[in-house]
This record gives structure tokens, C-alpha cells and sequence, in this order.
């Protein structure tokens, strides 16, 4: 086994706004909320956090704006053993994630600001970085063009590729045949395959289900790992925890089924605190918490 998986993420940086309320308002009405944090995040951002907390060497590929929330964000992902290299700064903002948190649930607004920068002349330019990894992590919010070169470059190069689709929006088949792992939601999943048939895209998905757990297929049949019983703070950055576990389990030659168990150990122990990043467990916490669960199912 790999002791330190060389994984890296090519994606977006945000800081995320989060209010927390009972109740979301309608259209023009005031609310009081309970409190009001401001946490480092961005899908790429996240994913590349939880991976390096789980002990992996993780590169980070995007772009930030020459501003605070730029300032504070690559200082966060530095102290968190993420190698920020390779993120530049431009003229742009960086992006932010404007989150309401209530009753357990959440809903965003990104704009994506400096995200917008990591573009297919960008990606290239950070071409060795990829073809040296053993995983490369994608997600949707940043350009297509971004995402597909480095997909691309990946394969040219035998390099292991998950694809997060989110935010969810229509992808041409030819980037999709360059993916190994296809990881979206329920919602997502139903989106994707509009207009995509065939056994071999089908092998590729892995649902994220929330309380449900996760699902693959093993040829055609469909299997299924039930989610851990846990009290849950906040989901934000729960799916992004199981892409960073999920990444990390496969790089150090795990089979899809266990991969699987321990992104959802992941993606649970995050949802039991506040924030997505500052919600995310490390490689000892996960362990202990597998261990504990084997425990008292044995019981």
C-alpha cells in the first residue's frame, strides 16, 4: 500500500458566508438568525482538505483573488498540509459560497469570482503536477474547459479520475468517458443520465445518498452501503468528505466496496460538526470511529 497518496485537485476555492436560522425567508421578508460564521470553502477546496487530513499529499490547482478572502484561504489550506503551489492569484475575487443553514439542511449561492480563471490554457500549464498523481479530483464550479483538459491530461497519463458533478449541469460524453469514478447525488445521478445509456457509464457511478449511504454497481447489479448512524449538526460538506475519503481509499488499493464503507465513515463524522472544512475528520478520528462501529455491531 501507498503510505502517502499523491492526490490532487483541480477545482474552486470559496469562502463560505454561513447564517444559521430556524427557518429560510420568504420573498422580501427579514429574519433574526442565530449565528453568522465565515469558513474557508469551495468543492475543490474541500475535497483537497479532507484528503490531506486523511494523511495523503495533496496538490492544490486553482485560482484566488489578491484580496482578505484570498489572503485567508491560502493560509488555511497551507496550515491544513495542502500544497498550495500551484494556486494563483488574479484580478478577479475570490469566490464565495453564501450558505443558510436550517434544520439540518442547507442552501447555497456561489459566485464563482477567481474560480472563473481556471480555464484549459491555466490547466495545462500545471500539466507535470497532474501526470504525477496517482488520483485527480474534479468538480463542476469551475470552467468545463478547466475540467476536461484536466481530465484529459490525466488520462494521457494513466492517472486515476473522479469527477463530483456539482454543481450539475450538462457534460459531453467524451469527458465522461475519460472519468473512472462518477460521484453525484440522487438528484444528479437522474440529470446525468438523461440522454446517456450503456453498462459502462453505469460502472462508473457512485450515488451519494445522504441518511441512505451509497451506492455502485458491480456489472449491472446495483449494491448498496447503508450510512453510518450518527446525530447530524450540519451536512455541508458531508459529499465532499466521502470524494476526499473515497480518494484516499482507492489510492491505497482499497476495492470499491471498502472504499466506499470508509468515504461514508468520512462523509459521517463531518456532518457532526459545523462547517465544511472545519467539520472534517483526520485519519486517526476515522479510524477510531471504523474500529468502534466494528465494535458494537459485534455486540
Amino acid at each position: 500500500m501507498i503510505d502517502a497518496p499523491k492526490i490532487t485537485v483541480v477545482g474552486s476555492i470559496n469562502m463560505d458566508l454561513v447564517t444559521i436560522t430556524d427557518q429560510l425567508p420568504k420573498m422580501g421578508e427579514t429574519l433574526r438568525g442565530h449565528q453568522f460564521q465565515m469558513n474557508p470553502g469551495g468543492k475543490g477546496a474541500n475535497q483537497a482538505v479532507a484528503a490531506a487530513r486523511l494523511g495523503a499529499q495533496v496538490q492544490m490547482i486553482g485560482c484566488i483573488g489578491k484580496d482578505r478572502f484570498g489572503d485567508d484561504l491560502l493560509q488555511h489550506l497551507s496550515e491544513q498540509g495542502v500544497d498550495i503551489s500551484n494556486v494563483e492569484p488574479v484580478t478577479d475575487s475570490t469566490g464565495t459560497a453564501t450558505i443558510i443553514v436550517s434544520n439540518q439542511d442547507n442552501n447555497i449561492i456561489v459566485v464563482p469570482g477567481a474560480n472563473n480563471h481556471v480555464t484549459a490554457p491555466f490547466v495545462e500549464s500545471k500539466r507535470d503536477v497532474i501526470a504525477n498523481s496517482d488520483i485527480l479530483i474534479l468538480q463542476l464550479e469551475i470552467p468545463l474547459e478547466g475540467v476536461q483538459k484536466a481530465a484529459e491530461i490525466a488520462k494521457e497519463n494513466e492517472v486515476t479520475v473522479i469527477l463530483n458533478p456539482a454543481p450539475i449541469q450538462e457534460l459531453p460524453n467524451s469527458l465522461l468517458e475519460m472519468i473512472d469514478y462518477v460521484t453525484p447525488n440522487e438528484h444528479e445521478k437522474e440529470l446525468l443520465q438523461k440522454g446517456i445509456n450503456g453498462k459502462n457509464f453505469k460502472n462508473k457511478l457512485i450515488v451519494t445518498k445522504g441518511s441512505e449511504g451509497v451506492s455502485f454497481y458491480d456489472s449491472c447489479e446495483e449494491v448498496t452501503i447503508p450510512a453510518y448512524s450518527i446525530t447530524v449538526v450540519d451536512t455541508t460538506g458531508a459529499g465532499d468528505s466521502f470524494n476526499g475519503g473515497l480518494a484516499v481509499a482507492l489510492s491505497k488499493g482499497l476495492e470499491l466496496k471498502a472504499a466506499c464503507h470508509y468515504g461514508n465513515a468520512v462523509a459521517a463524522l463531518s456532518t457532526m460538526k459545523l462547517g465544511a472544512q472545519t467539520g472534517m475528520p483526520t485519519k486517526e478520528e476515522v479510524e477510531a470511529f471504523i474500529s468502534k462501529e466494528e465494535v458494537r455491531k459485534s455486540i
